[in-house]
């Protein structure tokens, strides 16, 4: 089990005129057997041993310190010292270390200082958050500044006055710029996992509806238990077992780790802790992308350890930059050449295997430490020349305490109160020491500028690191991306996903990570009921609707003007569509009308050049001319409704065809009523002989168009017809045509001509068998069938028609109606006027009407 630490207190002092105070994070765990579930154990759990992981972290300070101390520009004339304490990660031990820093007696006694010396204006600590929140309490009392270079404590009390600095960006920058990589890449269906404490709930509250709001879904939400010295190991292996074996049956791969240094070791643990044979044997690619909170060297810095797991991941870490002369600093480090520095000898034998030689020694279990071991020899695996994320803020944070330091020392000066090297109250005056710390702006000599917003946080960014590990346990980190939040809006969040190199287990292949496989255009997204959003069933879309896009939750229409394509999955242009001359129809409609209009024509010429002979004047001359004239005006009429509509035409074309139809219809019922009435005058006693003549024909002509000639005039005064785009009726067209204003007047209009024929033809059908000269009353009769045929298929043909088939519908009605009433009552007479002249006279039409032919 794990347990307090019992060796001596590691420290590491330097002596100075003012001392910057700082709470080391380095864990130690005692050794010991650990049970597991497989018997033997294996070998990783025989005995575990950690070495000060964040040695890195002190040489960062001194490094600092040093620099300041040689600078002859900042701090002139004053030295600067540190004392540097290690918490154990334990409270007990970070109180212990804290009161220390203040009372500089090895045995001290609360609120009593007897060292003048003790010049402590300002700590850097902890890495973890209880590490600061219980050194903050202590601080808080005396207005000490802190700095804090890991996450911040969770503080629902927190007041505005609290003395600590965050040398890390706002977490939410860290979040949003998590949740942009996860849209880049369009991972989202993600597993989260971090720990049962304070942090991860706040991480929890802070980033589940933010995802969420995103369109992100969570396969798992595991929360491990936090590392302490007083967990039992078991306990902590058996619920990491259960971790383990969640996120390798989902079929999420991408994994979301928020957690602190000491606790990110879980993940190396991985590859032991599943209970299914099959799953250690074959591990599952997963890209971990890892919160700034974790330092992932940490997670790799045992000999034995497998990196297979973490290969390929992505972290975030606290934006820093290559400074060449800390490596050469580092490398000159060795246990000889350096004082004071109660570390290094731990760090030096668990790095290097070796253990120095003491006097009491009697027997030496391996090498021997020479102490001139190189660092620089070392693989990135077990230590890291390049100043890590966590080292620059601690790098930045002294040089912040010192500029804080000398801007109040000038402004002391200038107010003309002299600061000297051993002033014995200048800790009266730390309290003042945060004005000036709220306002430092500064640049490091790597060249980037440090400065506090209004919360007291670092005004940076994050880097986005992508972890390649090889065979031989070493490692490179390769810097893909950016966090910038003073970039512009659109280049806060870069990445460069070229150059990533991804989790051998994806084959170089960028990784999905979804419920499900995206919908393709022509689909919709349909919610699976009881699961998450992001688990769904496509659907082909509905007809005339589109989705052009992956993933879409609806269909839609297109816009006016375009139609779906066969795959509906995007809109093409309509094209417009009318009753033409250039089409075939419409050419051939139009040629009929026009050689129909010369039939009626040429019949015309012929009566009105044979006006004096029999068969002519017996027909009633005046009648026939105007039947003939209104049918070769319908004929013409038909011209109207070919070609693109325009406001003149439609205001016209109905109208016109309505009138001379009528005039039509009217010429065949008033020459019906005269052949009625002719025969009913002959009978003895007949009074019907005052309404024979011309009179009675023209009267029933005029009136009768009259009334449609009204209808017609009180159509196109209320709702005149009007050029209009019919958009729906056919999917792929956008139809030209006539609106007819109203179509209650249009069924009028032909109500009215269908009213006519059938009073024609139920009259002219009683008189069929009158002895009338070629009984015309039977041509008539048969000319109103056909037309009334006609007109009734036309309504339902009209109404199940779309587009220029409507308009071709009407053609064709008309000219099958109008070619009716031409052939039907005049080509008998035609064919006596031209194929047998010689009936066509006095004597033989008086003989023919004797006969009752």
């Amino acid at each position: 089990m794990l347990a307090d630490p019992h060796p001596p207190l590691h420290e590491y002092h330097q002596r100075g005129d003012f001392i910057i105070g700082a709470i080391a994070s380095q864990a130690f765990i005692i050794s010991g057997a650990i049970t597991f579930n497989q018997e033997p154990p294996p070998p990783l759990f025989e005995e575990l041993a950690v070495i000060p992981k964040n040695y890195q972290h002190i040489l960062a300070l001194a490094f600092a310190v040093k620099e300041i101390n040689e600078n002859p520009h900042l701090l002139p004339n004053i030295t600067l010292g540190f004392h540097i304490y290690d918490s154990y990660f334990t409270a007990k031990w970070t109180y212990h270390t804290t009161i220390l820093l203040i009372y500089t007696l090895r045995r001290f006694v609360p609120s009593y200082k007897c060292d003048v010396q003790n010049n402590l204006f300002g700590i850097i600590g902890g890495l973890d958050p209880l590490t600061s929140l219980h050194v903050a309490n202590i601080v808080d009392i005396y207005k000490i500044p802190q700095l804090i270079y890991g996450s911040a404590p969770v503080m629902n009390d927190k007041t505005p006055g609290l003395p600590f600095y965050q040398m890390a960006p706002k977490e939410m920058l860290q979040y949003e710029g998590i949740l942009s990589m996860l849209l880049q890449f369009r991972w989202m269906w993600i597993g989260l996992l971090t720990f049962n404490d304070e942090n991860g709930d706040r991480f929890l509250q802070t980033v589940l509806p933010l995802f969420a709001k995103s369109g992100i879904c969570f396969a798992f939400i595991q929360r491990s238990q936090t590392f302490s010295f007083v967990t039992k190991i078991n306990d902590m292996m058996k619920r990491g077992a259960k971790i383990h074996d969640a996120i390798i049956d989902s079929n999420a791969n991408v994994v979301v780790l928020y957690g602190e240094s000491y606790t990110i070791a879980l993940l190396r643990w991985f590859p032991y802790l599943s209970e299914q044979e099959n799953i250690r044997n074959k591990p599952k690619g997963i890209v971990w992308i890892i919160t700034a909170q974790a330092d992932l060297t940490s997670m790799v810095y045992q000999r034995t350890w497998d990196t297979e797991i973490i290969h390929g991941s992505l972290s975030f870490t606290i934006h820093s930059n290559d400074l060449p002369i800390f490596q050469q600093f580092v490398a000159r480090r060795n246990p000889s050449s350096t004082t004071g520095d109660g570390f290094i000898k731990d760090f030096w034998q668990q790095t290097f295997g070796c253990v120095f030689l003491t006097a009491d020694a009697r027997e030496v279990n391996g090498d021997i430490c020479t102490g001139e071991e190189k660092l620089e020899s070392l693989p990135g695996t077990f230590f890291e020349m390049i100043m890590t994320g966590h080292s620059y803020s601690i790098y930045n944070a002294v040089y912040a305490l010192s500029h804080a330091l000398h801007a109040m020392s000038s402004s002391r000066v200038k107010h003309g109160a002299m600061v000297d090297k051993g002033q014995k109250h200048q800790n009266q005056h730390l309290w003042q020491l945060h004005h000036f710390l709220k306002g430092v702006f500064f640049n490091n000599s790597a060249g980037d500028t440090v400065s506090f917003d209004q919360d007291g946080e670092l005004a940076a960014g994050f880097d986005i690191i992508n972890w390649i590990f090889s065979s031989n346990q070493s490692f490179s980190k390769l810097k893909v991306g950016r966090v910038d939040p003073q970039a512009p809006p659109d280049q806060v969040f870069t990445i460069n996903k070229d150059i990533i190199t991804w989790h051998r287990g994806f084959n170089q292949v960028q990784p999905l990570s979804v419920c499900t496989e995206s919908c393709h255009p022509g689909t919709s997204k349909k919610v699976k009921e009881g699961e998450p959003f992001c688990c769904y069933d496509c659907i082909p879309c509905p007809e005339g609707k589109i989705s052009d896009q992956l993933d879409m939750n609806d269909c839609h229409k297109c816009t006016e003007g375009n139609y779906p394509n066969r795959n509906q999955n995007s809109c093409i242009a309509k094209h417009i569509s009318f009753l033409s001359y250039k089409e075939p129809l419409g050419l051939t409609l139009a040629s009929l009308a026009f050689c129909f209009s010369l039939i009626a024509a040429s019949v015309l010429v012929i009566f009105l050049k044979l006006h004096n002979t029999p068969i002519v004047k017996a027909n009633n001359r005046e009648l026939t001319y105007t039947l003939l004239i209104s049918l070769l005006l319908c004929f013409l009429c038909v011209l109207l409704f070919i070609g693109q509509p325009n406001k003149v035409t439609c205001l016209i074309r109905q109208a016109a065809f309505g009138i001379i139809f009528s005039v039509a219809v009217s010429c065949v019922l008033a020459k019906t009523t005269t052949v009625v009435l002719a025969f009913m005058a002959t009978k003895p006693g007949s009074k019907m002989r005052k309404w024979l003549g011309k009179s009675l024909a023209n009267s029933i002509v005029f009136s009768c168009s009259l009334i449609q000639a009204s209808i017609c005039t009180l159509w196109l005064a209320t709702s005149p017809p009007f050029p209009d785009a019919d958009r729906h009726s056919i999917m792929d067209e956008i139809v030209l045509e006539c609106n007819e204003g109203s179509v209650i007047m249009f069924y009028c209009v032909l109500s009215y001509m269908g009213f006519l024929a059938i009073v024609s033809l139920i009259i002219a059908f009683f008189a069929r068998k009158l002895p009338d000269s070629f009984n015309e009353a039977k041509f008539i009769t048969f000319s109103m069938l056909v037309f009334c045929s006609v007109w009734l298929s036309f309504v339902p043909t009209y109404l199940s028609s779309n587009g220029k088939y409507m308009v071709a519908v009407e053609i064709f009605s008309i000219l099958a109606s109008s070619l009716g009433l031409l052939v039907c009552i005049f080509s008998p007479k035609c064919y006596i006027i031209v194929l047998r002249p010689e009936l066509n006279n006095k004597d033989q039409l008086i003989r023919r009407k004797s006969e009752g032919v």
